[in-house]
C-alpha cells in the first residue's frame, strides 16, 4: 500500500475532524489482519483480474450513519487508488432501509477484498450513532446532554467517539491525561473525597477535574472544596433533583450508573447537565448494513 492517503482521502477525513494518520494506520492494520500475508484466495480463483464491477454499501435497517469516509478510505488503501469511491450519505444523516451510503467503482478483486473491513467499520460506528441518536431523542427538549466514557474497544476510541458526536451526543475525556475524573477508589487511596480533589489540583490548578460521589454529603464536600463538575454515582432521580438545587449552578453535574433509555426523559428533567452512558460504545449492537455488487455496464 502507498505510504500515505490520497489528497482526496485526506480531505475527507480532515473534513470530518478526523486523524489522517491514526485512521489510515487503523485501516492499513484491518487489511493486513484481513490478509494474513496472503492473498483474497477465493476471489483470486472466481474473478478475472480484469473484471470491474459497482458496489453499493446499502442500509439494511433504519439508523444514523457513521463512518463513511473511514470505509472511503479502507477502498482506497484496499486498492491503491484504483477504485472510485462516491459518497452518497453524511456521517451523522439518518438513513432508512435501501439507502446507499456509499459507491465503489473498479476492480472486482479489489472491491470484494475490501469488502468486509468496510462494513466492520462502518457498521460498528453506524450502531454507536444509532445508540446514541436514540439517547438524544429519549433526553428530548431538556437541556441535558448525553456523554460517552473511556469504556471503548482498545485502538478505536477516537473513531467510537467520533461515533458518538455523529450521533449528537458529546465527548468526555478522551485519555487519561487531558482531565482528572476522581473516583471511588482514587478517594480511597487519598483519605478523602474532598482530599483528593485538592490533590489533583495541587498538581495542576487547571485541567479539568471532574469528582465522583455516592450521596448528597459528598455533593456538599466537593463544592465546598471548589469542584465545577460533579458525577453523581447512581443517585435516584429524586436525589438528582435535589443536587441539582443544592448546586444552584456552582457546579455542573453529571448522571451516572443504572440509567436507561426508559428513565432518561426524567432523569433530563431533573436538570442534571450531563447523562455518561458507557453502553454507548461498549455495547452498541452494529447498524446492518449490506454491499450490493453488480458488473459495470
Amino acid at each position: 500500500m502507498p505510504s500515505s492517503p490520497t489528497s482526496e482521502m485526506t480531505s475527507l477525513l480532515s473534513e470530518a475532524g478526523l486523524d489522517v494518520g491514526a485512521v489510515t494506520d487503523l485501516v492499513d492494520r484491518a487489511l493486513a489482519e484481513d490478509l494474513d500475508g496472503g492473498v483474497d484466495v477465493t476471489s483470486a480463483a472466481t474473478v478475472p483480474p480484469e473484471q470491474r464491477g459497482e458496489l453499493d454499501l446499502v442500509a439494511r435497517a433504519g439508523g444514523v450513519a457513521a463512518g463513511i469516509p473511514v470505509a472511503a478510505l479502507v477502498f482506497d488503501r484496499a486498492s491503491e487508488g484504483r477504485v472510485t469511491v462516491s459518497l452518497r450519505c453524511a456521517d451523522g444523516a439518518a438513513v432508512v432501509p435501501g439507502d446507499v451510503l456509499l459507491a465503489a467503482t473498479g476492480p472486482v478483486r479489489d472491491l470484494l477484498l475490501a469488502e468486509r473491513t468496510a462494513l466492520n467499520l462502518l457498521c460498528h460506528l453506524s450502531g454507536i450513532a444509532t445508540a446514541t441518536r436514540a439517547w438524544v431523542e429519549a433526553l428530548g427538549t431538556t437541556a441535558t446532554k448525553v456523554r460517552d466514557t473511556r469504556k471503548t474497544t482498545p485502538g478505536l476510541r477516537k473513531l467510537e467517539k467520533y461515533a458518538v458526536r455523529c450521533g449528537g451526543g458529546v465527548n468526555h475525556r478522551m485519555s487519561l491525561s487531558d482531565a482528572a475524573l476522581v473516583k471511588d477508589n482514587h478517594v480511597v487511596a487519598a483519605g478523602g473525597v474532598a482530599q483528593a480533589f485538592r490533590a489533583v489540583r495541587a498538581l495542576d490548578p487547571d485541567i479539568p477535574l471532574e469528582v465522583e460521589v455516592d450521596s448528597l454529603d459528598q455533593l456538599d464536600e466537593v463544592l465546598r472544596a471548589g469542584a465545577d463538575l460533579v458525577l453523581l454515582d447512581n443517585f435516584t432521580p429524586e436525589q438528582m433533583s435535589e443536587a441539582v438545587r443544592r448546586t444552584a449552578g456552582r457546579a455542573r453535574l453529571e448522571a451516572s450508573g443504572g440509567l436507561t433509555l426508559e428513565s432518561a426523559r426524567a432523569v433530563g428533567q431533573t436538570g442534571v447537565d450531563f447523562v455518561a452512558v458507557g453502553a454507548l460504545t461498549h455495547s452498541a449492537p452494529i447498524l446492518d448494513i449490506g454491499a450490493d455488487l453488480r458488473e459495470s455496464s
